[in-house]
């Protein structure tokens, strides 16, 4: 496991092993553009970072929140939002930062461990309690008597993973190895299977009543306005609704296959250096410290998959439950050329989507 130990981190924050402090103390405010999902987990990081930086450098760092859909945070950004780091829902959407603003390096994928992303989760299904429409699977979504509640793909990176988790299972189904996908040997089949995945989702979303912006609108709609028969859901918003909004309201239902989703995070480098070089420093800091033993196990008790299980509570990595799951690099060929076949303007979803 490549993490930063705290000596390896003072080192490269200029901090002495003997925990020097430095002459006169900042007051750093940075901002964190993140997704819908995050808001619990960044609050009680923000307070875990601030006391652990303050401790190193005697710097007083205060992290503000921005959420929202993951698309529609990255275009903020991009329109001039000064978010010094993001913490988005996936990769395109910090590609699509750097490179219509610079502000990004290129290579910003690199810069952390597991490509930046310092935690996982998956897409599972969350039903009214007892299951009443005995949702066990994806095909199960395109009954007559089921409503579906997902966000708007053109808006929300929950939305874009729930899309292509749908896909997966379909190919799955057709293909039985999804290895046959990069052999030329099997090109009608898998032709024949992608035609398949493609009637599924469109199927998926005549099932659909509403497309709210990001994850957490789509929550709520299931949640408190009481909408639909099944929320297609982050693990993590699944788990926050039964365990801490009403175990007597919900049940998580786990499909056979699901998609591995990877939530990155980098610096917007363009943004952070005008503030000098205490907030470029605690910038990074502040992601890097994601990796720390700490932070691992205060993701993991907000129902992330820790990178490092073995630094969280076993009891909180018990819960979640084994499953096939895919990548979009081992399936879609990387979240630039998913987001251009499937999500931008004339994509698949455009093709498919008849409100």
């Amino acid at each position: 496991m490549k993490t930063l130990s705290t000596l390896a981190l003072a080192s490269a924050l200029g901090i002495s092993a003997l925990g020097a402090l430095p002459a006169q103390a900042e007051d750093i405010q940075l901002l964190n553009a993140s997704y819908d999902p995050t808001r619990e987990l960044y609050q009680d990081y923000n307070q875990l970072f601030s006391q652990w930086y303050e401790e190193q450098t005697g710097d007083t760092v205060t992290v503000e929140q921005s959420h929202g859909g993951s698309g529609g945070q990255s275009r903020s950004v991009i329109d001039g939002l000064p978010a010094d780091v993001v913490t988005l829902a996936l990769g395109y959407d910090i590609d699509a930062i750097a490179d219509r603003t610079g502000k990004i390096p290129e290579d910003w994928q690199s810069k952390l461990p597991h490509n930046s992303a310092p935690y996982t989760s998956t897409i599972v299904f969350l039903v009214r309690k007892g299951n009443p429409k005995n949702i066990q699977d994806w095909d199960d979504l395109t009954k007559d008597d089921v409503e579906v509640i997902t966000p708007n793909p053109k808006t929300s990176g929950g939305a874009r993973w729930n899309f292509l988790a749908g896909w997966i299972y379909i190919l799955k189904q057709e293909l039985g190895d999804l290895s046959k996908l990069d052999d030329p040997q099997y090109a009608d089949e898998v032709e024949s299977a992608q035609a398949a995945a493609q009637q599924y989702v469109s199927e998926l979303y005549q099932h659909v009543p509403v497309l709210d912006s990001g994850a957490r609108g789509a929550t709520n709609t299931f949640v408190q306005r009481g909408l639909g028969d099944v929320l297609l859901a982050w693990e993590n918003e699944a788990f926050l609704a039964t365990q801490e909004l009403g175990q007597d309201q919900f049940d998580i239902v786990v499909p056979s296959v699901s998609i591995l989703t990877e939530p990155p995070v980098t610096v917007v480098e363009g943004n952070v250096e005008n503030k000098g070089e205490g907030a470029e420093k605690a910038a990074n800091a502040y992601l890097e410290h994601l990796y720390s033993p700490e932070a691992q196990k205060l993701i993991a008790a907000n129902y992330y998959r820790p990178i490092n299980p073995e630094a969280a509570d076993p009891e909180d990595v018990a819960r979640f439950p084994d499953l096939e799951l895919h990548t979009v690099n081992e399936i879609f060929g990387g979240w630039r050329k998913a987001q251009e076949t499937y999500f931008n303007d004339g994509g698949v979803f455009d093709k498919i989507y008849q409100p």
